[in-house]
């Protein structure tokens, strides 16, 4: 694991509300970028990991069984009322908009439109969670996550956006160019400034 290698570690917060809650949107060519992302990540952040991708709203998703490979933390579909926990990965089910409140999800479906699903999760994470709220725009086409990235950062918190490294490069070009977004680091180097992020949240609210 890339953690290990870069010696990066998070204390366990030992609660079961995260303490930053970390949105991931993704669509054409996201998938090694997930798998990338989560094999930096440590499993005891504290913090709580959402997927949101976009996918034939027909199609039977299999990022589950896919990413529980690629991280110790629990990966689990998104459900109606779910408590989103601190140290746990959660996917968007297929043919659906996911949103949260009081550290819940909320799950509508059928899906309301095509590549919308990345701006939704990110404005009501941006409402819900306020500085403690995190958008990752990564691979994909159209420019979902755009609109989310500007809500999160009025709310106070913080957006990143996938590097060279992205596949395709639409979605995270166009959060950039919108100028929300704040950090532009490979993926392997993210777990660090989220450590960074999370310290300083923490010595703030001392």
């Amino acid at each position: 694991m890339i953690n290990k290698k870069r010696g990066v570690s998070f204390v366990d917060m030992g609660a079961s509300h995260p303490n930053l809650i970390v949105g991931i949107g993704g669509s054409a060519g996201a998938l090694n970028a997930y798998k990338a992302l989560l094999d930096a990540m440590p499993s005891n952040t504290g913090m709580a990991f959402v997927i949101i991708s976009h996918m034939n709203p027909t199609a039977v998703s299999q990022l589950v069984e896919i990413l529980s490979r690629h991280t110790k933390m629990t990966v689990r579909v998104a459900a109606e009322a779910m408590l989103i926990q601190a140290n746990c990965v959660y996917v968007i089910p297929p043919d659906a908009d996911l949103l949260m409140e009081n550290y819940t999800f909320k799950v509508i479906s059928p899906r309301s439109g095509r590549n919308k699903q990345v701006d939704l999760f990110f404005t009501s994470l941006a409402e819900a969670m306020g500085d403690r709220a995190i958008g990752i725009v990564l691979s994909g086409y159209d420019g979902d996550g755009t609109k989310g990235c500007k809500q999160i950062k009025a709310n106070g918190g913080k957006t990143f956006a996938q590097d060279l490294s992205a596949e395709v490069d639409f979605m995270p070009l166009s959060a950039q160019d919108s100028g929300n977004v704040d950090f532009v680091i490979p993926l392997d180097e993210i777990p660090d400034k989220l450590k960074s992020l999370a310290a300083a949240l923490k010595t703030n609210s001392i």
